[in-house]
């Protein structure tokens, strides 16, 4: 039995090639080659770059295959490609996720309610989340909408040293909500 034939890879479209070309993967007829010390040795053809590269024992690498002629640089693939990796975890490594917690409160909550709901917020804006400050209302709350955003304002007045107002209280349906974001530092 050999490989199963899957009828989607078929039909599968194919994106852009993403994948480094070196050696006698390049199909370009003429390249402008670079040499090892990142000289430029002019416009030479395939078989000319390979056999140059072939005489360093480096490898052909194709780093601009859109440029016309493409450009390819004389180099060791495997170290080229370890470099690109580390640049890549780099840049994930410094990038920052936001992360937006959200808190539920009710117009008529109790003190010691607000107090513990309160500390939960601290905790995410220390962790440096952004809070969603949600006012649920139910019946005839709603008559009074003045009362939610009195219990948001006054949160957000406790909290100024940790959080800045980043969208003020506005009613959406029956919920009322405002967003908090931690101070930069």
């Amino acid at each position: 039995m050999g490989k199963p034939f899957y009828p989607r890879d078929r039909d599968r479209p194919k994106g852009p090639d993403t994948r480094i070309r070196i050696n006698d993967g390049i199909y370009a007829e003429r390249v402008r080659l670079i040499d090892e010390n990142g000289g430029q040795m002019g416009i030479k053809t395939i078989r000319e770059a390979q056999d140059y590269a072939t005489a360093s024992n480096l490898d052909l690498v194709e780093v601009a295959p859109q440029a016309d002629p493409p450009v390819c640089r004389i180099m060791n693939f495997s170290k080229y490609r370890y470099e690109l990796e580390l640049k890549a975890k780099q840049a994930r490594k410094h990038q920052s996720n936001i992360i937006i917690k959200e808190i539920k409160f009710r117009p008529k909550i109790d003190a010691h309610d607000y107090e513990t709901k309160k500390g939960h917020v601290v905790r995410f804006l220390e962790h440096k989340d952004k809070v969603k400050v949600t006012i649920m209302f139910r019946g005839r709350e709603l008559v009074h909408p003045e009362r939610g955003e009195q219990l948001l304002m006054r949160l957000a007045e406790e909290l100024k040293e940790l959080a800045t107002i980043e969208s003020k209280p506005n009613l959406d349906g029956r919920n009322m909500i405002m967003m908090l974001a931690p101070v930069k530092s």
